[in-house]
């Protein structure tokens, strides 16, 4: 027998705020910024009043759970989706306060007026977020949300408003008024997942209904599990997760963070992100996503956020039932691994580690799956002693630089995750890397895979930032130049130019995906690149060359022979460039990407 999915029903959204301020149906997002727009706030509110659909909420039920003493618990319903409606609702009709988007706390108040609503122009401005001009104003009401309160008296108010507005008559604004309250009794649709659906499951649903298309995370899902928990501390591990996130990207949220969370403020968690208020780091800025992912891997050696979602349900994965000290034994372990990942000297030698093999940019991180993986992998290391602390380092950069070159985790990353951390329980991080070099990197990789993978034009290419991280790490100087460094250059946002010019190929009719490849890529310093110009490499590259017999500076900086051809092997470019024109373009990038691909895997086997 097929068991259903979900159900559907409706309920009243004085139903729905009721039950969330019973806290009946948890909204974890409640506590997280609020991104709507205020306006989008204005127009929930105008389509309640003319009953316009506002679509579907999304409640998914917890599986009840089989306590200590053996008696059964009820599992809490958790809204998944329809948080921004839901908290719109709550700020604007309930006039519950919010956090907005720069994490303070505050209403969105709406302004109601009872003249626009008697009048038939389809256009007229009903509804408005609330400024000083309604507020100073007679006409109209400046907080709808005054006329839902409890004690709201309507004939006190209708009496004021029309002494105040000898044009509105009692009768119209007493219906007008009682129009605007029925916005509580606005059905709003619900769809009520079932409590049994795998996670996956629950996704896909999501993703089908959601008018927008826009995908949940699977992180997003073991944060409204978390935040919807109270007995076991979930709440507060959430805002820890959240304001970490928050706080690596924008560490000046530490003192809005301190004067407005004073209950986070006296928890344990705030000194252990109080340390973000100095941070400068940009390489790296974890999301939820990623702190919860890296937490869950090194500590339970599981990849599925999914499972989480089941762990911290209390699943036991072999008998299916759901029981207490599943979710009590998943939570603690959950906060020492989030404690793990959100410590100052594990996360600042982490980085340290992926700096020093040579991506200093977030420009040169296109996927933060790899990088997840390699502070997994630090912390594996930091816990099993498997190596010398010494060497923690070198493992974690080789292990980050192989899986972007080869592209591990690209794909089903999850799945790749799970295989890395089997084999590592089993065998060891060494022999786990030892298998996967053995398995990938042959001669035909590095021969012919990087090569070919280096045959493009985009600069976020995976293989192009490992070249760049060679150049980095190798501290090679830009093209032509005796001081300026790649690391400089890439550092400060130089701009990535072109050996053979982009204008001068284009006067022979080369076309953007032909001047534009990687093998045609160089760092340079701006006075280099202008006194290059338009030139054709054997005209500018003679003039390099020449210059370091005359003395005389007219392309670039250098004047000596010995250091121009250092310069031209550090940035893989040939000696036979001095000669080259458009005419051996062709031949000049193919030998070029020989070149880049050899300087990679001199960089790999030095880690």
């Amino acid at each position: 027998m097929q068991i259903e999915k979900y159900n559907t029903n409706n309920l009243s959204v004085s139903s729905i705020l009721g039950l969330i301020s019973s806290n009946d149906i948890a909204i974890p997002e409640i506590q997280r910024p609020f991104v709507w727009k205020n306006k989008q706030v204005r127009d929930l509110i105008d389509s309640l009043y003319k009953g316009y659909p506002t679509g579907y909420l999304i409640i998914w039920k917890n599986p009840n759970v089989k306590l200590k003493d053996g008696k059964l618990s009820a599992g809490k319903k958790i809204l998944i989706d329809g948080q921004q409606r839901v908290t719109a609702l709550m700020t604007a009709v309930a006039g519950i306060p919010i956090i907005n988007s720069e994490y303070e706390k505050t209403r969105v108040k709406i302004a109601f007026d009872p003249f626009a609503a008697l009048s038939e122009d389809k256009d007229a401005e009903i509804f408005a977020v609330q400024d000083q001009s309604h507020l100073r104003s007679k006409r109209w009401i400046p907080d709808i949300s005054e006329v839902f309160k409890t004690g709201f008296s309507s004939f006190k108010f209708i009496n004021e408003y029309c002494q105040n507005n000898p044009d509105m008559s009692q009768e119209d604004l007493d219906a007008i008024i009682r129009k605007l309250q029925y916005i509580g009794n606005r059905q709003i649709g619900v769809i009520e997942l079932a409590e049994n659906l795998d996670i996956d499951i629950v996704t896909d649903i999501f993703i089908r209904i959601n008018s927008k298309g826009s995908a949940l995370s699977q992180g997003d899902f073991v944060m409204s599990k978390i935040a919807a928990d109270e007995k076991y501390g979930g709440n507060m591990l959430r805002k820890a997760i959240d304001y970490f996130s928050h706080l690596s990207v924008a560490p000046t949220f530490y003192n809005i963070l301190a004067e407005t969370d004073k209950e986070f403020v006296n928890s344990e968690y705030f000194t252990k992100v109080s340390w973000l208020k100095d941070d400068t780091e940009t390489v790296f800025d974890p999301k939820c996503d990623d702190i919860l992912r890296v937490a869950f891997m090194h500590k339970f050696s599981r990849a599925k956020l999914g499972d989480l979602v089941a762990l911290l349900s209390g699943r036991n994965f072999e008998t299916k039932e759901y029981k207490e000290e599943i979710i009590e034994q998943t939570y603690l372990e959950l906060v020492e691994g989030v404690k793990n990942v959100i410590n100052q000297y594990n996360f600042t030698q982490f980085m340290l580690a992926i700096k020093g093999a040579g991506f200093i940019s977030d420009k040169m991180i296109n996927s933060n799956m790899a990088l997840d993986f390699a502070y997994t992998l630090y912390l594996i290391l930091k816990e099993s002693n498997e190596v010398h602390v010494s060497d923690i380092k070198r493992v974690v950069q080789k292990w980050y630089v192989l899986s972007i070159l080869t592209g591990r985790y690209s794909s089903s990353p999850e799945t790749k995750f799970y295989m890395d951390l089997k084999s590592i329980r089993e065998k060891g991080v060494l022999s786990t890397l030892k298998d996967i070099e053995d398995a990938t990197l042959s001669d035909n990789f590095w021969d012919v895979a990087v090569v070919q993978n280096l045959a493009h034009s985009s600069t976020i290419n995976p293989t192009y930032l490992v070249y760049l991280a060679a150049q980095v790490m190798n501290n090679d100087m830009s093209l032509l130049s005796t001081n300026v460094t790649v690391r400089e250059l890439i550092n400060l946002g130089g701009d990535i130019h072109h050996i053979f010019p982009k204008e001068y190929l284009r006067s022979f009719g080369h076309e953007k995906n032909s001047y534009n490849q990687e093998g045609n890529y160089v760092y340079l310093d701006r006075p280099v690149n202008i006194s290059i110009g338009k030139q054709a490499p054997n005209q500018y590259f003679q003039k390099a060359f020449n210059q370091c017999e005359t003395k005389e500076v007219v392309c670039g900086s250098i004047v000596d022979l010995d250091k121009l051809k250092e310069n031209l092997q550090q940035n893989c470019i040939p000696e036979s460039v001095k000669d080259m024109d458009e005419s051996n373009y062709e031949e000049f990038v193919q030998e070029r990407r020989k070149l880049m691909a050899q300087k990679i895997k001199d960089y790999y086997y030095s880690l």
